[in-house]
């Protein structure tokens, strides 16, 4: 079983649904005793980085967290579970969990479309993701796929966290981590095939890795 991490910050529905869709057990849960027992975690969520981090703070599952990765555990993390691995989003002004070197910024008027028009915030819609280094999570994509976005922050992790990237008025990384931890930012549970190859990707890999302990 993969657990979906409940914190109040919505999309976990949207999230298990995909999983149901591929016959992946999944389920939404906030308890510690369910977490632990799970092959891997799912950090999904939308909505501000404040209230997402007081959620986490108040409820301890920003310790959770922190000890799930110390332990070597698959984490996936989705748009704003995304944003929180680094260690600050200026959205909020927020020291986040700092699971993963780097911050979260603010798309701003520097970005310009082809035209020179400033690009629209929130960035939404179908956009490419161009993978940087092999990675399991995209095994059996194509070279350059298309996933959908909605978002008006993006995650700035130290370089050799980039697994992908995504044009914006500019690039910006699209896709980050290492083996086992792993994020995007955009919404791989509404992004068609190609997110629903990614997230089954992620559960072939926590199942690999539970039943070889």
């Amino acid at each position: 079983m993969l657990a979906i991490l409940d914190y109040g910050a919505g999309n976990q529905t949207s999230v298990a649904r995909a999983f149901a869709m591929l016959g992946v057990p999944a389920r939404i849960t906030a308890e510690p005793a369910a977490i632990a027992s799970a092959w891997g975690l799912v950090f999904p969520g939308v909505g501000a980085a404040g209230q997402a981090m007081r959620h986490l703070a108040g409820s301890g599952l920003d310790r959770l967290l922190k000890d799930w990765v110390a332990q070597g555990r698959p984490l996936l993390g989705i748009c704003l579970g995304c944003q929180i691995l680094l260690e600050y989003s200026e959205e909020n002004g927020m020291e986040t969990l700092g699971l993963i070197p780097g911050r979260t910024r603010r798309f701003d008027s520097s970005r310009r479309e082809e035209g020179g028009r400033p690009v629209a915030v929130p960035h939404m819609g179908w956009n490419s993701v161009r993978p940087r280094r092999p990675s399991p999570l995209f095994a059996g994509l194509e070279e350059v796929e298309e996933f959908y976005f909605v978002h008006s922050y993006y995650a700035e992790p130290a370089p050799e966290y980039v697994l992908a990237d995504t044009s914006y008025g500019g690039d910006f990384c699209s896709a980050l981590g290492r083996d086992g931890l792993w994020a995007v930012q955009f919404h791989a549970e509404k992004s068609g095939p190609a997110g629903l190859r990614l997230l089954d990707n992620f559960h072939r890999y926590c199942r690999e890795r539970f039943h070889a302990q």
